[in-house]
């Protein structure tokens, strides 16, 4: 059984780039447009990753990891953010465990964070290799 990941952003474009690189890495993808809808598809999936824009309507990427922090089913899930430029370092939401830009390659930046947030866990870690 593959692990699942949940993809959160409300650009077509990026979800289906992240779906697809997650699919390639052995992955089950859901994916939600915005926080409000991530929570109500956290209501029927574990994800083992979360990978969430920033800037979405209705509910946020900082009011999403707040819920997920918040709540101890989902606060231990890792999770990446997909932020707007490299440049506002400053400004990433240090509850993450890793960020990746949209202004940069982002498949690159998807396998160094797939590697770095699964260095804890050896199932994502299997998951990351088996392509």
């Amino acid at each position: 059984m593959s692990l699942v990941a949940l993809v959160v952003d409300d650009s077509m474009l990026i979800r289906y780039t992240v779906c697809r690189f997650l699919e390639e890495r052995g992955f089950a993808v859901e994916s939600a447009t915005n926080g409000e809808e991530a929570l109500d598809v956290l209501k029927r999936i574990k994800p083992a990753l979360i990978v969430t824009d920033m800037q979405m309507p209705k509910m946020s990427g900082t009011e999403l990891i707040t819920a997920l922090k918040g709540n101890p089913e989902t606060a231990g899930i890792p999770i990446i953010i997909v932020a707007q430029k490299a440049g506002g370092l400053d400004l990433v939401e240090k509850r993450a465990n890793f960020a990746i830009y949209k202004d940069i390659d982002i498949e690159t930046q998807l396998a160094k964070a797939l590697d770095a947030v699964s260095g804890g866990t050896s199932a994502t870690a299997a998951a990351s290799k088996s392509n």
